[in-house]
């Protein structure tokens, strides 16, 4: 069955179990016949998810052949006018190197996780987006929610709250993710989050059951009743050594570093999550190992800065 991005032929989903979802891209050769990290291929699926990620799958998900081109330059346009975006544009123009410990929150932070969180999502966990908050910010000049993504699941009748990392660490990038459930999954946050979203997702008409959703996230219904109906991936992108120590992602001596990695930044969150309603919460850590953070981040801002200068 064909995915919304059929990103399944770039990228592998490894372990899918009820608390972890792993994901890895291998190798492919190139012209010279030397085995290569496919970070080429990854950029440009990313790429093709800039025009929903921006505006929405609320604005439609066709586009005409002949507006594709404009269309992908205004989302790029779209996402630079958040000032997080830029300035990690900025930063990376500048810095050669990179590292989880530079003074900067947005380089910290990783904006790009978000776009991933998206693709994920959407063709691995068969969700739609309930609104894009990029979209609400350049259109409507509203403040952004606080989550990285939040998506539907029409069939179990789900709402997905997600937060995303990427990170040169995977542990220090989960350390951030727990901080982050620690601080979002309060009955206060919630309550104000889900009027935001409340009163932008009443603009359009073409959400599915838009009143069920309204009404889930209405104060009104107990808390207990609304972490019943609420997944939340927590997502993970770091750099791994994997990538340097092997060339074949098919080989048993990589399939078991591979696991055995996973299983480790696993035990790793279950051990430091510490929420009062750890019990409660339907949380689901996805992790995404890559070769290196630093070349992913600067290619996708290379590619969105030549989109960009397609209508200038």
């Amino acid at each position: 069955m064909a995915t919304p991005f059929n990103s399944e032929k770039i990228i592998s989903h490894k372990i899918n179990e009820v608390e972890l979802s792993t994901f890895l891209v291998g190798f492919d050769i190139n012209d010279k016949g030397i085995k290569e990290y496919r970070i080429k291929s990854l950029i440009e699926k990313l790429t093709d998810v800039i025009h929903e990620f921006a505006f929405g799958y609320h604005e439609g998900t066709e586009t005409p052949n002949t507006e594709i081109l404009s269309k992908l330059s205004e989302a790029a346009k779209s996402i630079y006018k958040i000032d997080s975006f830029q300035k990690i544009k900025d930063l990376c123009d500048i810095n050669s190197s990179i590292d989880d410990d530079v003074n900067d929150k947005y380089l910290r932070r990783g904006e790009f996780g978000e776009l991933i969180l998206h693709l994920l999502l959407r063709d691995f966990h068969k969700t739609t987006p309930l609104l894009s908050k990029i979209y609400f910010k350049d259109s409507f000049g509203h403040t952004v929610h606080g989550f990285d993504a939040v998506h539907i699941q029409e069939e179990t009748k789900t709402l997905w709250l997600g937060e995303s990392k990427l990170y040169l660490d995977g542990k220090r990038g989960i350390k951030a993710l727990i901080k982050d459930i620690d601080e979002h999954f309060k009955s206060d946050y919630l309550n104000s989050e889900f009027l935001i979203i409340s009163k932008k997702i009443k603009h359009f008409d073409n959400i599915p059951e838009k009143d069920y959703w309204i009404d889930l996230m209405s104060k009104s219904t107990k808390l207990i009743d609304q972490l019943d109906t609420i997944n939340i991936p927590l997502l993970c992108t770091f750099n791994s050594n994997l990538f340097s120590d092997y060339d074949d992602e098919t080989s048993a001596e990589f399939i078991d570093a591979y696991i055995n990695q996973m299983r480790e930044l696993k035990e790793y969150f279950d051990n430091n999550h510490n929420h009062p309603l750890k019990t409660k919460l339907n949380i689901i850590l996805i992790l995404f190992p890559v070769q290196n953070k630093v070349d992913l981040v600067k290619g996708l801002h290379k590619k969105l800065s030549l989109l960009q200068a397609l209508s200038e």
